[in-house]
């Protein structure tokens, strides 16, 4: 809304900014009416912020920020300019201007419903503190909830009475026909007496951006249904357009804090304890163009983190279709992956902070999740099947708004296409022989003789074991990947299931933060996150049963051995050396170079690269020998 310039120069004159900064900042008065502290706009050890009260505005001489005291409250609260407008003028008792008369009703019917809200979470509160109220305290505290965070957290308790709430709001005077309107009640369409809405569950306060209780979430206690029933649609409430914890997060957002998108009230409040104070959730629904809204107004990229089980991935890929269509510019979405099973509540309590943080590390752009949408479960092994993936994928891609990003999009996916389109080059195959090359003159090569064959098949038979340890092993300790994912290419393999595998492996790169200490990841002594979630990527590749034969090989392949200098990596490396000499191809270079030749990409030049790598570190072997 507009304000009269009039009231915005008195509101102004009415404020002190020295006070209002303080709230945030330590400021030390230098002359007069000017303060100076350090800046809270980015990080110094030297006071460079000053503050002139007598001027009305601030200024940094580090990052040059600069504004008056409702530019102040708007860049460290979060606020948008009426609702800044609005607080300080409740600060200072300054009646906020109504343009209209239809807009002052308004104002009003909000202001008083607001008030029966706020009394209701007060009254919720007194009962889960009751012996009415046990079991929701037991509950929440069986939960892991410290009086603390109940407390901070307005968490109450609606006993199982038919008006309880009714009658503690009549006691108080609020008439009937607010109580419904506010959602608190239900009015029976025939002539019996309304009666309390919520009954027999913990009550969660939700409130405005601005922090005011305007509904609340209920979790039932037992085995009813539903399990969460919300506040309806009031003229306070709109379900799409708000989510649990906005006002936290907000705070949280002008702090660097990473905004979180979780599935439910008890997730967002471990989150809250666990030190990420930029998470929310959405009330009772699937995020909406709204709630999209609110969460680009708060961070760029904000993480949308769901459980790991079928209902969470789910609704993963509701939030990625709902978001499509809305992409602009720096606005998208990045997708956390859960180890299956687990929530970010039960992730925190069974495996601590850092295990979320290490989830935000492997977060995924919202263009894999478009992308595996499309390809989950679809083959692609003929050139129909093909066809109709690249059909699907544009589709899909054609609905983003947006033409630059849809352009991106287009030339991303396509680019994905043609990896998949291409033929799979001869240079991953090494121990399938073609042909060899030969210049003119060349002699023809002598073949085989039957015992030379004969050991060739028990090189082949000893070899296919190794390999399938060597993948297994990768599987298990997956912190190896980045540092021997070019060892992993330069494997000769000959088993098409295993070559599969490989590339499952070599595509879950993205799971697994390159730097990670392999060594560090032993000394835990738990399975590694990574682990969890390479094994989820490969299981929806389809590759699960492979995946487990492996791991099995490997158990068996390698032993821990403190006295070995190398460790993992070293035993690794000496056994696809050994795999590499079992498979020797005179041709494995050729191959590699024509296969190049034919097709420059990264994947057959890293193949190449290999290789040679390979056969530097065996050639000064042999010499050191």
């Amino acid at each position: 809304m507009a304000f009269p310039p009039g009231f915005l120069d008195e509101l102004r004159a009415r404020l002190s900014l020295s006070d209002i900064v303080g709230r945030k900042v330590s400021l030390k008065r230098r002359s007069g009416a000017e303060y100076a502290g350090l800046c809270p706009f980015h990080n110094e050890k030297t006071p460079s912020f000053t503050v002139n009260d007598k001027k009305g505005f601030f200024y940094c001489f580090g990052c040059h920020e600069k504004g008056s005291a409702i530019d102040f409250v708007m860049k460290t609260e979060g606020l948008s300019f009426p609702e800044t407008v609005e607080k300080l003028a409740r600060e200072v008792n300054l009646p906020v201007p109504v343009a209209t008369p239809a807009e002052r009703e308004r104002a009003d019917r909000a202001s008083t419903l607001q008030q029966v809200v706020e009394m209701a979470a007060v009254w919720f509160q007194k009962q889960l503190r009751l012996p009415v109220g046990r079991q929701g305290l037991d509950y929440l505290r069986g939960r892991g909830l410290s009086d603390a965070t109940i407390d901070d957290f307005r968490l109450g308790f609606a006993p199982d009475s038919r008006d309880g709430l009714l009658a503690a709001l009549k006691r108080e005077n609020v008439p009937l026909d607010k109580i419904v309107e506010a959602g608190l009640a239900i009015r029976p369409g025939d002539a019996r007496d309304p009666y309390d809405r919520f009954r027999g569950r913990v009550m969660f306060v939700i409130n405005d951006r601005r922090g005011r209780a305007i509904a609340f979430g209920g979790r039932v206690m037992g085995t009813g249904e539903p399990k969460y029933l919300n506040s309806p649609e009031t003229p306070l409430f709109h379900k799409g357009a708000n989510l649990y914890c906005l006002d936290r997060a907000r705070q949280a957002a002008t702090k660097d804090q990473p905004v979180i998108v979780a599935e439910g009230y008890m997730d967002v409040i471990a989150l809250h304890g666990a030190g990420f104070t930029g998470a929310v959730a959405p009330l009772g629904t699937a995020l909406t163009e709204g709630q999209l809204g609110e969460l680009w107004k708060l961070a760029d990229e904000p993480f949308l983190c769901f459980d790991g089980d079928n209902a969470g991935r789910r609704a993963m890929s509701r939030a990625a279709e709902r978001a499509l269509p809305l992409l602009r510019p720096g606005k998208s979405l990045r997708f956390l992956t859960l180890p299956a099973g687990e929530d970010p509540d039960s992730l925190i309590r069974t495996r601590g902070p850092d295990a979320v943080r290490r989830v935000l590390d492997l977060a995924r752009p919202l263009s894999d999740i478009v992308w595996e949408l499309e390809i989950e479960g679809k083959p692609a092994d003929t050139p129909e099947r093909r066809a109709s993936l690249q059909r699907g994928i544009e589709q899909r891609v054609a609905e983003i708004a947006d033409p630059v990003v849809r352009d991106y999009y287009r030339t991303e996916m396509r680019n994905r296409l043609n990896r998949m389109r291409r033929p799979e080059a001869p240079a991953w195959q090494p121990g399938k022989f073609r042909k060899p090359f030969r210049r003119p003159g060349d002699p023809e090569p002598a073949p085989f003789a039957a015992g030379s064959a004969a050991r060739r098949s028990g090189h082949d038979l000893d070899a296919s074991r190794q390999e399938w340890g060597l993948l297994g092993a990768l599987i298990e300790r997956p912190a190896l990947l980045h540092i021997l994912a070019e060892d992993l290419a330069a494997l000769p393999i000959n088993s098409p299931d295993l070559g599969k595998l490989r590339s499952g492996l070599l595509d879950a790169l993205s799971l697994v933060p390159s730097g990670v200490d392999p060594a560090a990841d032993e000394a835990a002594g738990d399975p590694s996150l990574e682990a969890e979630l390479i094994g989820q990527h490969l299981q929806r590749m389809g590759l699960a049963q492979l995946a487990a034969s492996a791991r099995a090989k490997a158990r068996e392949a390698f032993r821990d051995d403190p006295t070995d200098a190398d460790g993992w990596v070293g035993q690794w490396r000496r056994a696809a050396r050994h795999v590499s000499h079992l498979r020797s191809d005179p041709e494995e270079l050729k191959r590699a170079e024509d296969a190049l030749a034919e097709d420059m990409s990264e994947e057959n030049l890293r193949r190449l690269h290999a290789i040679l790598d390979r056969m530097r570190r065996e050639s000064l072997e042999s010499n050191a020998l």
